[in-house]
């Protein structure tokens, strides 16, 4: 048998990173996690999760500038990229996922690239993370000047990302990078940057934990807002919604009396008038206008129902 040198292992093994973002460091209250009892081990984890909501809370003037972009952007025609790799890719997935039904947003208005592509959302896609080259080929093939990029990176240094955030700048995009590294180098390369200092994980090295949790929680409040801004909700209603099923449909019901104070018999006679159209019912029944009037105001008013009503009282 031929006895390998040191020198010949390291020239053929695959490359390795020491990551120095504060997800790869130890937590000191969870060193003994495998000696704990199962209630501990909850304990532990549980009040880890509490620091997540006033770590994003530290950051929502950056969300704030973001939505403002992407706001713009979207009333401008152009559109709202998530990049990301891992658990962060497949969060940026799910949240493109619920925006159309929830919203009944176009759907392409935001648009999800997880590096490793669909068969990513299951199952891990080796080395697809490392691919900047195909993170920036992948942004260079979709993203256009005027449009938000946004990078999703627990560590800040994700080469897919990165790559597609470079992209997308020098093609003239808006570029974000979300991340749990507050001093990530890559902030200097993106015009917000977002990071969310979730500190070290329960699991060392496990992103999909606190860190996870904070870009959940960060993409959520982001894509919530922005659509808030563009007239899909009314008060705290959700007013642009798809009625899929009978459950949904019932809903919007329960929304125009919730909206209106009006009977389930009104509310139902109006969204029939209006051929199931929840806004147009709205309008008309706020304003007392017909269903034909509400129509035409809510077209003037790139269906934003407070604006139509203006239009409708003036």
């Amino acid at each position: 048998m031929t006895a390998v040198e040191p020198d010949e292992v390291a020239d053929t093994a695959p490359p390795a990173i020491l990551v120095g973002a504060p997800t790869e460091r130890r937590n000191p209250r969870s060193v003994d996690l495998d000696l704990m009892s199962t209630r501990d081990v909850l304990t532990v984890i549980n009040e880890a999760d509490r620091r997540v909501p006033s770590a994003v809370a530290a950051v929502l003037d950056r969300i704030a500038t973001t939505v403002d972009l992407a706001v713009a952007a979207l009333r401008a025609g152009r559109r709202v990229h998530y990049f990301g790799a891992g658990t962060s890719g497949r969060l940026g997935v799910l949240d493109v996922a619920e925006l159309a039904p929830t919203f009944n947003s176009p759907r392409h208005w935001f648009c999800a690239h997880l590096a490793g592509g669909t068969d990513a959302m299951w199952r891990a896609v080796e080395n697809a993370e490392d691919d900047d080259r195909g993170g920036a080929a992948e942004a260079a093939e979709c993203v256009d000047a005027g449009d938000v990029v946004v990078g999703l990176a627990a560590s800040g240094r994700t080469p897919y990302v990165l790559g597609a955030l470079a992209a997308a700048r020098a093609k003239g995009a808006s570029t974000v990078l979300l991340c749990a590294n507050p001093k990530a180098e890559a902030a200097r390369s993106v015009d917000v940057f977002i990071g969310v200092d979730t500190g070290p994980e329960v699991v060392t090295g496990s992103t999909r934990m606190k860190a996870g949790t904070a870009q959940k929680l960060v993409l959520n409040t982001f894509s919530t807002a922005v659509m808030v801004r563009l007239g899909r909700v009314y008060s705290n209603l959700m007013i642009d919604m798809v009625a899929t099923n009978a459950k949904l449909r019932g809903r919007m019901i329960s929304i125009l009396m919730e909206a209106t104070g009006c009977s389930e018999e009104i509310s139902r006679r109006a969204l029939h008038e209006a051929d199931g159209d929840l806004k147009t019912a709205l309008v008309s029944l706020v304003s007392g206008a017909g269903v034909n009037a509400a129509r035409a105001a809510l077209a003037r008013s790139e269906r934003h129902v407070r604006d139509a009503l203006a239009l409708l009282a003036s």
